[in-house]
């Protein structure tokens, strides 16, 4: 007997009727904030490590094709979503879902603009492909099943990222449902990406690796090649094989017309999320202490910052991304907690380094990582506190387009200077017709 599988067949008949869709303008408008802030996180690492040594294995491949490399020159699909893919998450600096998929906006958008690019789409596909792929990662990481595989030591990002890169490249390449079954089958048996990796240059390449994986999934179904079409739904599938002692599953629940996006959260910080809450506390009392007064530091955290944010003694930039206690001295100290504020300089700071030896975390159980609190005890015997529920960036208290044209400006114009506005205008009008010519003629001069 065939087995059943309501959540894979629910997942191919939503990406199928993507054309007949129509979005709101709420969701449009949100789809082009995911890819006004995609395009600044991504195009201020430009000089990242990691993505000039993706950049370099990928050109090594002498891959041709009309998708753009950011900064690069034209190539593959597959090299450019690798790349830029890696490129957007680089700084750590990219959106992240509330309900617990990770980091969708990097792998989806990084498909989208490949294959639009490659195949002559046109603007208004592409949006509707990647809010698509967006709604299908959110959809699978929501329900507490993406929280359990961080737990787990997995890395949302990077499993759920394959999914949305691979819908959102079915969308575009227009497969048919068995097509898409067999995408959404390659996908998931590829899936991967361990939290152990954190603060390291494997981080961001989980996205890129995650776009180029979704991708190739599309291309190989598109050649005909048969996969398990079950993972979804199957005890030894996607759930039952990384959550093995089964308290949670993933559940056949409707997908909706891009309402996912409507839980996207943005990072006014160039650190993991769960350190924001208290990058939020330490910042509100930085005018009220001296940093040589203090005596000790209490970090209220939710357990999650404890599992993927806890780095103690941090001793490169990347790994200071990941510890809330030198996240948490930034905000003491008076910086901002921008990607300027993760260098070697800032890092090795004398009076930095001091207050992170005077930190200490105390967990919160049940807590959300949106919520925290800073608690600072002074030497003449004084306490000062700062408590934050909901984190600024977050649904509830979100970040306003003017404070995504002030992100995406630091991040610009250190590499397009005059070039910063026009391209931010640009991509907020991403709909209209000749745009994506537009905007990648910008962005994809070699450095």
């Amino acid at each position: 007997m065939k087995q059943a599988t309501p959540i894979g067949d629910a997942a191919v008949n939503f990406i199928a009727t993507t054309p007949a869709r129509k979005h709101t303008p709420e969701v449009l408008d949100a789809a082009k904030m995911c890819l006004v802030d995609w395009f600044g996180v991504a195009l201020g690492a430009v000089n990242a490590p990691a993505a000039q040594a993706v950049r370099r294995v990928a050109l090594s491949w002498g891959p041709t094709g009309k998708a753009h490399m950011l900064f690069g020159p034209a190539v593959t699909p597959a090299a450019a979503a690798l790349a830029n893919g890696t490129m957007a998450h680089c700084m750590d600096y990219d959106d992240t879902h509330l309900d617990g998929a990770g980091h969708i906006s990097g792998p989806t958008w990084a498909v989208a603009l490949a294959l639009a690019e490659e195949h002559g789409k046109t603007e208004q596909e592409a949006l509707a492909a990647f809010i698509t792929g967006f709604e299908i990662s959110a959809r699978l990481g929501a329900g507490g099943f993406g929280r359990k595989l961080q737990y787990n030591g997995f890395h949302p990002s990077s499993i759920f990222g394959r999914f949305s890169a691979a819908a959102t490249a079915a969308v575009l390449l227009g497969l048919d449902r068995t097509q898409i079954a067999y995408a959404l089958g390659v996908a998931g048996t590829t899936v991967g990406g361990l939290n152990g990796s954190f603060g390291t240059m494997s981080k961001p390449f989980h996205l890129g690796k995650a776009a180029m994986d979704g991708l190739l999934a599309a291309d190989l179904a598109r050649a005909g090649f048969e996969s398990a079409t079950h993972l979804l739904d199957a005890e030894n599938g996607l759930s039952g094989t990384l959550v093995q002692d089964g308290s949670v599953k993933l559940a056949p629940e409707p997908f909706t017309d891009g309402l996912a996006l409507l839980r996207n959260a943005y990072k006014p910080y160039a650190c993991c999320k769960a350190t924001h809450a208290c990058v939020d506390a330490a910042r509100k009392l930085s005018a009220r202490v001296t940093p040589g007064l203090i005596q000790r530091i209490v970090l209220g955290a939710s357990p999650m910052t404890l599992a993927v944010a806890a780095k103690p003694n941090p001793q490169t930039p990347l790994e200071g991304k990941f510890s809330v206690a030198y996240c948490a001295a930034l905000g003491l100290s008076g910086y901002a907690a921008v990607e300027g504020d993760f260098s070697d300089t800032r890092l090795r700071d004398p009076d930095v380094r001091a207050l992170i030896a005077k930190s200490e975390i105390a967990v919160q159980p049940g807590t959300e990582l949106t919520e925290g609190f800073v608690e600072v005890h002074l030497t003449d015997g004084k306490t000062l506190r700062a408590d934050v529920p909901l984190a600024l960036g977050n649904p509830g208290n979100p970040m306003s387009w003017t404070g995504m044209e002030a992100k995406f400006a630091g991040l610009v114009e250190p590499v397009l200077g005059d070039e910063t506005r026009p391209l931010f205008e640009a991509l907020r009008r991403f709909e209209t017709p000749g745009t994506l010519a537009k905007v990648m003629a910008m962005v994809t001069r070699t450095t």
